[in-house]
């Protein structure tokens, strides 16, 4: 048998940072997806291994589940209706089990990923021998949730083969979570967040989980359903950039400039909220879905200049909107700043011809670009017989 899973990455279309200061923040899922498919093998196999394929990368990793039963023998106590975090010990088992791995030093960057993949499979689904195959159309480390996205689809497929959960036929051979089996499968989801991240808010592995998008506000989440069709240019400048540092950054530029910066973060709120409210609206025809588009397309420009004001937009970001302004596109980052993604919103009109002309523009910069649908759906499972 085999089971795949799919669950889409996110992006932040109003009150990054500000979020960090209580302000309002909206988020939305794009039709961009992590699939991961377990695959378990028969007792004529003989195959007593877990492994775990990066396809998009052409890594595979490999344990004896005698192995991983031995450094982490505490396993076996978890109860799947209760997701608890990774303990000290058990985070120390994992970090030698991924160090025998021997993972190449350009893609060090992935051991706390396969650290979480080892907690979330043995937590959920003990010690029995699979193969995780994960592909992804996600670039990693930019911004748009990959890592959330592999945390979900991961959880919701390990999930699925537990008969713990019961699931809802969809479409195109898809079924969907009922809403407290997607509950759990999102607590199971920020835990593996944790082992990656440390500190997550939490925004990513539930707009994965969910789909469509949320409202976030000093750790409220709020999810809302868009009734608008939203596309969006996603450019990735491939610039690195540390969101610890950049948000540091941002909490010094406020201490030294408390009223101006209080102004600023109070306007990013206003954004949010009036942005969540033209979304949520209904539309009654292309003139209306036009009017919305020009207001949003205003929104983001702001939003843009106040983020300007805190200090995290970069060279590569300016580029992307000086090169979209030319076509009179509305442009702004996306996450953390510094580099990463950067949104252009696509005007429902807009020709096809105009789109190709900005991306070719684009990638002659040595940006990579996708374009993607805003606020769909969320996490999805199928299953297949052998194969």
């Amino acid at each position: 048998m085999e089971v795949r899973a799919r669950a889409p990455g996110k992006i932040i279309l109003a009150g990054e940072h500000a979020v960090v200061h209580g302000c309002t923040a909206v988020a939305a899922s794009i039709d961009l997806y992590t699939y991961t498919s377990l695959r378990f093998p028969t007792p004529s196999d003989n195959d007593d291994t877990l492994k775990l394929q990066l396809k998009d990368i052409g890594l595979e990793f490999s344990w004896p589940v005698v192995r991983i039963k031995e450094l982490l023998p505490e396993m076996d106590s978890h109860a799947i209706s209760s997701p608890s975090s990774c303990s000290f010990e058990a985070i120390k088992a994992i970090a030698a089990l991924v160090e025998e791995q021997n993972i190449p030093e350009a893609n060090i960057g992935l051991a706390s990923g396969v650290s979480a993949f080892l907690w979330l499979y043995t937590s959920i689904h003990g010690y029995k021998p699979a193969k995780a195959i994960v592909t992804s159309e996600l670039p990693l480390g930019a911004g748009l949730g990959s890592s959330a996205a592999f945390c979900v689809a991961l959880s919701a497929a390990l999930l699925a083969v537990s008969d713990f959960v019961k699931l809802e036929f969809s479409h195109q051979g898809w079924q969907i979570f009922g809403d407290s089996e997607l509950e759990l499968v999102n607590k199971w989801a920020f835990e593996g967040e944790k082992i990656i991240h440390g500190k997550p808010s939490g925004i990513d592995n539930t707009v994965s989980t969910y789909g469509n998008m949320i409202k976030f506000k000093s750790g409220e989440l709020t999810c809302i359903k868009t009734n608008m069709p939203l596309k969006m240019l996603i450019t990735n400048t491939k610039v690195g950039r540390n969101t610890k540092a950049l948000v540091a950054s941002v909490s010094e530029r406020t201490m030294r400039h408390s009223n101006a910066m209080s102004s600023v973060f109070n306007a990013v709120d206003s954004i949010s909220n009036e942005l969540a409210t033209i979304i949520q609206s209904p539309v009654s025809d292309d003139l209306a879905i036009t009017e919305k588009e020009e207001k949003l397309g205003e929104l983001m420009e702001m939003n843009q200049g106040l983020l300007q004001c805190m200090g995290v937009s970069h060279a590569s970001i300016e580029t992307v909107i000086r090169t979209t302004l030319k076509y009179k596109l509305s442009t702004k980052l996306t996450g953390a700043g510094g580099g990463g993604c950067v949104l252009t919103l696509l005007p429902t009109l807009l020709s096809g011809a105009v789109v190709d002309k900005v991306i070719a523009e684009l990638e002659s910069c040595g940006f990579q670009c996708f374009i993607a649908g805003i606020g769909g759906r969320g996490l999805e499972i199928s299953f297949s017989g052998s194969s």
